[in-house]
């Protein structure tokens, strides 16, 4: 899909936002633009040219979901400010971090409404525009660091019933949990000699059972 127009404003920025405009874009990280005339002051007025731009429109997943988290927060009536960010590990994941002291609410209940946005700010990445599919994009979403605070939460939950495990020599069952938390407790557990873990259950319900390792 072509979409690409000649937009001329008063300095180059000014053509820019005017592109946005025309094409239909959010924000300038959705145009991208060749300078094709610089502006030219003129003398007295006299003679003075616009800046004139070559732009299209580029769909950038990442920016729909940011979009969506911003016009929830903002039907909330959450006093937040909301940042994207590049995500550490890969080229195609990018953080949407929301800040302030609104932002308890986003959270939920071991961060299951957290998760939920999540999901919501995924699909809003990966859905077709205007009939243009943008590049995959992996959106992870934090509220006030719960992300990181947790993981070392369920870390020490790990060390702590692999430590019972190991004194009392009885398997322990953990609530159930979603599959990045799991995941936490299985790294963790591999680096503790003597105990192994598995998953059972199904669906949103398993649960991760630690147990004496025989070998």
């Amino acid at each position: 899909m072509n979409n690409e127009i000649i937009v001329t404003g008063k300095t180059v920025e000014d053509a820019v936002l005017a592109a946005v405009a025309e094409l239909g874009a959010s924000c300038a990280d959705e145009v991208e633009y060749t300078v094709v005339e610089e502006p030219k002051k003129g003398l007295f007025g006299i003679g003075a040219t616009p800046a004139k731009i070559s732009a299209k429109r580029i769909y950038k997943g990442e920016i729909f979901a940011l979009n969506f988290i911003n016009q929830l927060v903002k039907d909330m009536g959450l006093d937040v400010t909301v940042e994207l960010k590049d995500a550490d590990g890969s080229k195609d994941a990018k953080l949407i971090d929301i800040q302030g002291e609104g932002a308890g609410v986003l959270i939920g209940h071991h961060g299951d409404t957290l998760d939920s946005l999540q999901y919501l700010a995924n699909l809003a990445a990966n859905k077709r525009v205007d009939g243009v599919k943008p590049p995959y994009v992996k959106i992870s979403v934090d509220a006030e660091g719960y992300r990181a605070k947790r993981e070392a939460t369920l870390r020490q939950l790990a060390r702590r019933m692999a430590d019972r495990v190991l004194k009392q020599k009885k398997s322990v069952m953990l609530e159930p949990m979603n599959p990045y938390e799991r995941r936490i407790i299985h790294s963790e557990i591999q680096g503790i000699d003597g105990v192994s873990t598995n998953s059972i259950g199904s669906e949103n319900n398993r649960k991760i059972v630690i147990f004496l390792d025989e070998k």
